[in-house]
């Protein structure tokens, strides 16, 4: 994938390319919590079973900011690709969560 001017992959390395140099750890995270409008709305869902849309796109909307700051973390570091990219999600109360992403910032040249 390739997002604003970054590779950004989960794999270790990027076909194709050569790691010149490693930045660093980029970081990107962000809070989220529900409001009451997406919170009737999941308590009916919940009632009659089925996706509770309302959250799903809460955390969609979540885990793409939290990729864009890991983004411009890597960008501020100088970085050129982001390698070993992931997710991480944790509940910091009954109606929040945090969605953190991560991955190395790394300089890559094409071989």
């Amino acid at each position: 994938m390739e997002d604003e001017g970054i590779i950004v992959v989960t794999t270790d390395s990027i076909p194709g390319y050569k790691i010149k140099e490693i930045k660093g750890i980029a970081r990107g995270g962000v809070v989220r919590a529900t409001h009451l409008g997406r919170d009737i709305m999941a308590t009916l869902r919940n009632i009659t079973g089925g996706e509770i849309k309302e959250y799903t796109q809460l955390l969609a909307e979540a885990r793409e900011e939290a990729l864009k700051r890991m983004i411009e973390s890597a960008k501020a570091m100088g970085a050129n690709a982001i390698i070993g990219f992931r997710f991480a999600t944790a509940t910091i109360s009954m109606r929040m969560a945090e969605i953190y992403a991560y991955g190395t910032a790394v300089v890559i040249e094409k071989e």
